[in-house]
């Protein structure tokens, strides 16, 4: 089904009428489709038929430019013997926020600034868990509240390394339906590409929630998600997860990413963030930083 923001279709309303009465006459009383089981993206697979995987993919985006997104960071979590990979965005001196499922029973993460290669940053910060602020109410369940912050040691600002802007209070209650955002992340740019550790970025447009909820359901997409459309599957995928949604306009931090439907990134389903302007108290509170 096309976008609400981008059908463009008059329709003649007695063949409308027609139509719809053999629609009524054939349709079976079976029952309403299920919904679509969302994914946090660090579990996401890769595609129709495609494994699990943590490797950081935009999937058929294009590479980012030196100092196109000074604010994202690579995340490499650390868990007893294993870890796993996500994004995250500067957004003052000593914060970097990202998605709950990210921290979520991490030992500790180690932060990558500045970087176009993914282990190639201009320096790194190692902190253990205690510097986790982890929404209190995020539930694994449905992924609400999926946002966390990392209080980080402080970093200075210059153009490879700088903090996005947040919404301001008077911006809460704007859904950014048909707004174009930018996501970032690092890994492969397509399903049949060798893996690539270099930053991505994919231009996305936002959806109205109820054609997101229509997808996952409103236990999933509740007032504080955000979701983009995801045509000729150009989407985030595995190892995004927590990384920036960016408005073209304005160039604030409107989302964090956090899931992909079950089916795969490049199933052309709805991608989910958390809507960053749910939180700005929260943030506030935490941090101190509001505009």
């Amino acid at each position: 089904m096309p976008s609400s923001c981008t059908q463009a279709i008059v329709i003649n309303m007695k063949l409308f009428l027609t139509v719809l009465a053999v629609a009524v006459a054939c349709a079976s009383a079976s029952a309403l489709p299920q919904k679509v089981q969302p994914v946090p993206l660090k579990d996401a697979v890769v595609g129709p038929g495609g494994a699990a995987s943590i490797e950081g993919r935009i999937t058929n985006g294009y590479g980012a430019s030196e100092g196109k997104v000074p604010y994202i960071v690579g995340l490499g979590f650390s868990s007893g013997g294993g870890g796993w990979w996500c994004g995250g965005s500067i957004i003052g001196h000593n914060w970097v926020v990202t998605a709950a499922h990210c921290t979520h029973g991490a030992d500790s993460v180690t932060i990558y600034y500045g970087a176009l290669w993914r282990l190639q940053p201009q320096y790194t910060h190692t902190v253990g868990s205690g510097s986790f602020r982890q929404h209190s109410h995020y539930n694994t369940n449905n992924l609400n509240n999926d946002i966390s912050l990392i209080n980080t040691p402080h970093v200075d600002f210059w153009h490879l390394v700088n903090k996005v802007e947040l919404p301001n209070g008077n911006e809460r209650y704007n859904n950014f339906a048909c707004w174009w955002a930018l996501a970032s992340g690092w890994g492969k740019p397509c399903d049949n590409c060798g893996v690539s550790d270099y930053l991505n970025c994919v231009d996305s447009q936002i959806i109205d929630r109820s054609e997101c909820a229509g997808v996952y359901g409103t236990d999933v997409i509740t007032d504080h998600v955000i979701c983009t459309s995801t045509p000729g599957g150009r989407s985030t995928c595995s190892g995004d997860s927590g990384g920036p949604l960016v408005l073209h306009d304005g160039n604030k931090l409107v989302g964090v990413t956090s899931f992909v439907a079950a089916s795969g990134c490049t199933s052309g389903l709805p991608d989910g963030f958390t809507r960053v302007t749910s939180y700005l108290d929260w943030i506030r509170d935490h941090t101190g930083i509001s505009y």
